[in-house]
């Protein structure tokens, strides 16, 4: 697994104190907004949203929440419009960074991104500057424990996945955007407890990087990057070792 994979990871299982679940909380409320107005309220006729529903539902959010989204985003409440962008540029050892950005003001994300940039040992770069190097993609997490990597890899080939990351207490499942749906029916149908199942951007080719301080430098600009409300998400190009990890965890 990509020490990429392996670092969102470490963070999932750390991001369940109030103020992260509270961060969390607001970036999924605009990624359901943005869903209701590109595809309309009804999750049956919307996989977008009812990926949204499904996120919000895995990260405990109260279904009350989740309703009172749809219903601004519907047009039942008073919201602002979301833009959807991506920024782009690199960080610490060269590594391409791609952000998605979710924000109802683009003067003030664009200042606050590029300031977290220079702080961080990174440069923000022009449009077009790393995104050739990522590819639109499913993604599902897997959870583990007790499971059987041979089962895991039957089940999801034969729905359609086209690569699998193991190792440790979760595996990663890849999938063409318009199968990500049927290998996640599968998945759950097998009874496979799923961590996450979402549209990402997956880096073509990983850069490995092995000196600590690098490190240190480039996943700072990352959890930096992240923990700004305005990101939806944080892709990157690096592969760290696991041994690397743990001496940073």
């Amino acid at each position: 697994m990509s020490g990429h994979s392996k670092w969102a990871n470490i963070k999932r299982r750390k991001g369940a104190n109030d103020a992260e679940r509270g961060k969390l909380f607001t970036k999924i409320a605009k990624e359901i907004q943005v869903a209701v107005r590109a595809g309309g309220p009804d999750p049956d006729g919307n996989f977008r949203l009812k990926l949204c529903i499904q996120k919000a539902k895995a990260n405990n959010m109260p279904a009350d929440n989740i309703n009172r989204c749809i219903q601004r985003a519907s047009g039942q409440g008073d919201s602002a419009a979301i833009e959807e962008f991506f920024y782009e540029g690199y960080g610490a050892g060269g590594v391409a960074i791609l952000c998605e950005m979710m924000t109802d003001n683009r003067n003030r994300t664009a200042s606050e991104i590029r300031y977290i940039f220079s702080r961080n040992n990174g440069n923000l770069g022009e449009t077009g500057c790393v995104s050739y190097m990522f590819e639109r993609m499913g993604e599902i997490v897997v959870e583990m424990a007790g499971q059987d990597e041979d089962r895991l890899l039957e089940v999801v080939l034969d729905a359609g996945a086209e690569d699998v990351e193991s190792g440790g207490e979760t595996a990663t499942v890849y999938t063409s955007p318009g199968d990500l749906e049927a290998v996640r029916a599968a998945l759950l149908d097998a009874g496979f407890e799923l961590a996450s199942a979402e549209i990402i951007m997956k880096p073509a080719n990983m850069i490995e990087i092995d000196d600590a301080e690098t490190a240190a430098k480039l996943l700072k600009l990352i959890d930096a990057l992240e923990d700004n409300d305005d990101v939806r998400a944080v892709y990157a190009n690096y592969d760290i070792s696991d041994e690397l990890l743990e001496t940073l965890e």
